[in-house]
């Protein structure tokens, strides 16, 4: 069976990248004075979820270099690990990010992200093993205050049958220092 909207998302994604590279260029302004250790923001996230049967753990350290005012660049790690009923997974890998802030209060993010997963079913007589390479590209926008970006993001390489995620929509707090 073949993807029909394969090489459109393809076309929308390359678009996407090209528009948000020439608005970050035009109006890319340096920062003022200062060495490259000055223009190095670290931050990421921590996710922590339990319930009657599940428990969810998720760190994710990065770091990104302000280019300008506009625009940045940067990598990231990420550790997940979860445990529901009879099923165990985790999850390790890095990404690489790119934000552009068109004005103060509008972040607009596209990060690739690669990770290698590890799925464990305990099952009789022995159990499931899984072990893949999961990549996702998130195309995200958000509101910005600060060091604080509150927003949402679209993995475009969604697979329902290998994500982490039951949905390629995903809400996100990222931070900044």
């Amino acid at each position: 069976m073949k993807n029909e909207s394969g090489p459109s998302m393809k076309r929308l994604v390359a678009t996407l990248w090209l528009l948000l590279t020439a608005i970050a260029l035009q109006g890319q302004q340096s920062p003022a004075g200062g060495d490259f250790l000055d223009r190095v923001r670290f931050g990421g996230g921590l996710g922590l979820a339990f319930g009657n049967r599940s428990t969810q753990i998720s760190l994710a350290p990065s770091a990104i270099y302000m280019a300008s005012d506009i625009l940045a660049f940067g990598v990231g790690a990420n550790y997940t690990y979860a445990r529901f009923d009879d099923a165990r997974l985790s999850a390790f890998g890095g990404s690489l990010i790119s934000l552009v802030n068109p004005i103060p209060q509008v972040q607009l993010s596209a990060e690739f992200e690669q990770l290698r997963v590890k799925r464990t079913l305990e099952a009789v007589p022995e159990d499931l093993r899984d072990s893949y390479w999961l990549p996702a590209l998130y195309l995200g926008a958000g509101y910005r205050t600060g060091p604080v970006t509150f927003g949402i993001r679209y993995d475009v390489l969604y697979r329902s049958s290998r994500s982490l995620y039951s949905s390629p929509w995903l809400p996100f707090v990222r931070v900044y220092f």
